[in-house]
């Protein structure tokens, strides 16, 4: 079957979350650089990263975490100067060949906002695990991804940073699969055997147009 929509993950594939990470570490009063090399400990050791929150706060709940910064007036946040640069160019390509694009990812639903506000007009639908009460790498997720996508799943490509949360889980659901070297999980997980099960591994976002085309044609 041909690829007739693409879906996008958030943080690392299309929003570069290295400001997101600082302004975390400045919250917890940790040196920028041991947060993130924490992080990348944790990931690498195959643990949720929310671990990471852990050893520099026990009992750190994340989701009362971002209340209180948001109370503080230090939400969590991205914009326009966050995006990876490939990102734009990509989504215009994507949509000039006459793909359905979607954005669907683990998020808040102040982020859901925030990607409504950068997005309206380059994408068919945004969905966030807020607005759909389920998160990755939850088969359901994947179920509301492939609900909300008018083809059937086989045609969908689901295009992530991560193996254990994007590429899997949305091979599972019978999605093709795009795994985007980016990003912490990028770079660790890129030479985890199971990254071969990927339909496409790729380093930028613009890789996608041809490599769509090529195996769409293939298909016919």
């Amino acid at each position: 079957m041909t690829i007739r929509a693409v879906v996008f993950d958030v943080g690392e594939c299309l929003v570069d979350e290295t400001r997101e990470y600082g302004t975390w570490a400045d919250w917890l009063g940790v040196p920028r650089h041991t947060f993130v090399s924490t992080l990348g400990a944790t990931i690498a050791r195959g643990l949720d990263y929310r671990e990471t929150f852990q050893i520099f706060a026990p009992g750190f709940d994340l989701y009362e975490e971002r209340d209180k910064r948001a109370a503080a007036g230090r939400p969590e946040t991205f914009g326009e100067e966050d995006l990876y640069p490939d990102v734009r160019p990509a989504l215009a390509r994507l949509r000039a060949d006459g793909l359905w694009l979607a954005i669907a990812g683990n998020q808040t639903l102040r982020a859901g906002a925030i990607l409504r506000e950068l997005f309206a007009d380059d994408v068919d639908l945004i969905g966030t695990s807020d607005d759909w009460g389920t998160s990755k790498p939850d088969p359901l997720f994947f179920e509301r991804v492939a609900a909300a996508t008018p083809v059937a799943p086989a045609e969908i490509l689901y295009v992530g940073d991560r193996l254990d949360n994007d590429v899997l889980p949305a091979a599972r659901a019978s999605m093709r699969t795009a795994l985007i070297r980016r990003g912490p999980w990028g770079w660790i997980q890129q030479h985890d055997p199971d990254a071969a099960r990927a339909t496409f591994r790729i380093d930028s976002l613009t890789d996608l147009p041809k490599l769509i085309a090529k195996a769409n044609a293939e298909a016919n």
